[in-house]
Parts: structure tokens; sequence; C-alpha cells
């Protein structure tokens, strides 16, 4: 369990494989302090056990699940990525609950400037986009934000400035892929309706 509340940017140094399983090795020394082998981390949103900690690196294995599920595959040596260790007991949950479990990848619409800050719209698959209400929380490549703002294509978020600056956030581009990740509670709940309504 995550809290969508990043602690690390971090780089991936090498990604080895391809469709069959790709080998990620990352450097976060801040992150890596804290954590041992078998401990899930959130990168990108995406939750990864740790087969490797050495040397203020991490090191982790996506399968074709993973890879079909999120945008892990398509990041390149010296991309960064966010990074977050699971949640400990008594920590505080400063974001939402966050699971890791990528729903679907959206794409960015576009990344306006608003005041201070900017505003993100990203287009959604309909599937997830049905489980995403105004002001209701939404984890966007891990970090968890507010819908500002729904569409029939998409939703909108504001990203304030620590946001832009401690997160991949800052750095998006209309076309990027983002993983997207509903508020587990649309999903229990919508689960719910429909066996009922069965």
């Amino acid at each position: 369990m995550f809290t969508g509340i990043v602690r690390e940017l971090g780089r991936v140094l090498s990604h080895e494989g391809g469709e069959g399983g790709v080998r990620l090795r990352i450097e976060a020394p801040a992150s890596a302090a804290g954590l041992q082998v078998g401990d899930s981390v959130a990168v990108n949103g995406c939750c990864l056990t740790a087969t490797a900690v050495e040397d203020g690196c991490l090191a982790f294995e996506a399968v074709p699940e993973t890879l079909r599920r999120t945008s892990l595959g398509r990041l390149g040596e010296g991309a960064r990525v966010n990074v977050e260790a699971a949640l400990r007991a008594g920590e505080p949950l400063g974001g939402h609950y966050v699971q890791g479990h990528v729903d679907a990848v959206g794409s960015v619409r576009s990344v306006l400037p608003e005041g201070m800050g900017k505003r993100l719209w990203v287009d959604v698959p309909p599937e997830v986009l049905r489980l995403c209400v105004e002001k209701g929380s939404l984890a966007v490549e891990g970090v968890s934000l507010t819908v500002a703002a729904l569409d029939e294509r998409g939703l909108s978020v504001a990203l304030i400035p620590h946001t832009l600056a401690g997160t991949t956030l800052g750095a998006l581009q209309p076309g990027d892929a983002v993983n997207l990740e509903a508020d587990v509670l649309a999903k229990y709940v919508e689960r719910l309706l429909e066996s009922r309504a069965s």
C-alpha cells in the first residue's frame, strides 16, 4: 500500500529485456537506504518488488502482464521516475490509498500554465474514467492528485509548484503516456453494484 506522496525522483540506470520481461536498475539513494530485498516500491505508480538493493540503487523485474498494463516498458536509460516505498505502520497517510496496481495508461492532452502552477489534462480510457469524480482522488504516475474537472474524454488536475518540481509530472508533454490508478474505493463500489444488479 502506498500514499501517492512521491519521496524521491529516481533515475533509470539500465533497462534490459523485451516483451518477455524487463529488468530495471534505478538510482534512488534516499529510498534505497531504508529498503531491503523483497520490499515493495512504487515506480511511476506501479508496485514492484526490489530484487536487489546496493550502492544507492534498486533493481526490479517487470513481467509481460506489468508491461501490458503500464508504461514501464517505454522507459529508457536516464529517464526520471517517481519512487515511493510502501507505507509502514504509524506513518502519516498524506495522499490517499494507492495500491500500485495500475488500471490503465492514459495520454497527456495538454499542459497549461495556471497561476503559480499548471493544469494537466489527460485522456483517460473509459473503464477508468467512469470511476472518477470531481474532487475525487486519482494516482497519475504514482502521484496522488485531486480531479479538478471531467469531460467526455478525460480529466484535469491542478499541479502546484512543489509537485512540478518534485515529481516527473513537471516534465510531461502532450502525447506522453501516464500510468493511472483509480481510487480503490470506487472500484469496490462499482463491483458491489454490479453484483447486486445481477
